[in-house]
């Protein structure tokens, strides 16, 4: 996906545009849209997981997950040409490298060494894995050479199909900025909403609306705060105080209503894909649907 910006400063991002979001190189290849979308939300949480491994900041494991979406959409990469784990990988990387806290070829390689051999099914990828200790995993060195070549070379392609923009404005410091213009943060329950308000935007970086493609970050905070203050119970300004922060009645509903989905999404996925393989790979993906074509009597 690579947009064309006409403007951009540190707080916006570049956006997909609706013909982008229209279809997919994978769907175009052959790949059913109901496993595009599961297998971009795995390499979401996969990316978190990994993310939380190399002990790097939520900021930049959002910044990684976006990149990650931002690949696949419109003429982006292909699940039968790129595998998710692969790209994953190679987005941690990508982002870390321009961060303050950079994260070496190795560190990348082990961490997702280890995801693979302890990942199993959608039912695996929680949270509880960032228990594991990453720098007890190594790999062999041949295996470290093979797969850091592969991780450059995965690189390279996501900064081509992106047209090199890689930069990723996320909604959290934003969020606590509007927080303290309503006031809330003072209050006895100013924390409890500014962790819900979190939450949502951390469960939103796995939906399959991908909100961070297609708003910018000042209504993705609003939309949060909206549902973290009535999840807690505290009163926001009667006004429409959402159009101070130039977010308006149509954006802020369709944002609510996205991150009410998530849980159900996420449930019904975990159902799809009880206790299977998760096809992490270009090998994994043919395989797949060379079942489903089995299923459906086709030769």
């Amino acid at each position: 996906m690579a947009p064309v910006i006409t403007w951009l400063s540190h707080l916006a991002n570049p956006l997909a545009s609706p013909e982008q979001l229209a279809t997919s190189t994978s769907q175009l290849d052959g790949v059913p849209q109901d496993l595009e979308v599961s297998l971009r939300y795995a390499g979401a949480r996969l990316t978190q997981l990994a993310g939380i491994l190399l002990r790097l900041p939520q900021d930049i494991i959002a910044q990684a997950i976006v990149v990650f979406s931002r690949f696949w959409v419109g003429e982006g990469g292909s699940l039968l040409e790129f595998g998710i784990k692969d790209v994953s990988a190679a987005a941690v990387y990508l982002v870390a490298k321009n961060s303050p806290l950079p994260k070496s070829p190795r560190s990348v390689v082990n961490v997702y060494a280890l995801l693979d051999t302890s990942l199993s099914s959608f039912e695996d990828l929680r949270a509880e894995f960032a228990d594991y200790d990453a720098d007890s995993h190594y790999v062999s060195e041949g295996t470290y050479q093979a797969s850091r070549s592969l991780l450059m070379k995965t690189e390279a392609q996501i900064l081509h199909k992106l047209g090199f923009q890689t930069h990723v404005a996320t909604p959290y410091a934003l969020c606590i900025n509007y927080l303290q213009a309503l006031d809330v943060l003072g209050g006895t329950k100013g924390k409890d909403v500014a962790k819900r308000a979190f939450a949502h935007l951390n469960t939103s970086l796995l939906s399959p609306q991908l909100p961070y493609l297609t708003n910018q970050p000042s209504g993705l905070a609003t939309a949060a705060i909206y549902l973290a203050a009535r999840d807690v119970g505290v009163k926001l300004p009667g006004t429409e105080w959402w159009e101070v922060f130039d977010v308006d009645r149509e954006e802020l509903g369709f944002l609510v209503v996205g991150m009410l989905s998530m849980e159900g999404f996420s449930l019904e996925v975990q159902r799809q894909w009880r206790r299977r393989r998760i096809p992490m790979t270009v090998d994994a993906v043919e395989g797949e649907l060379e079942s489903r074509r089995l299923l459906n009597g086709e030769a």
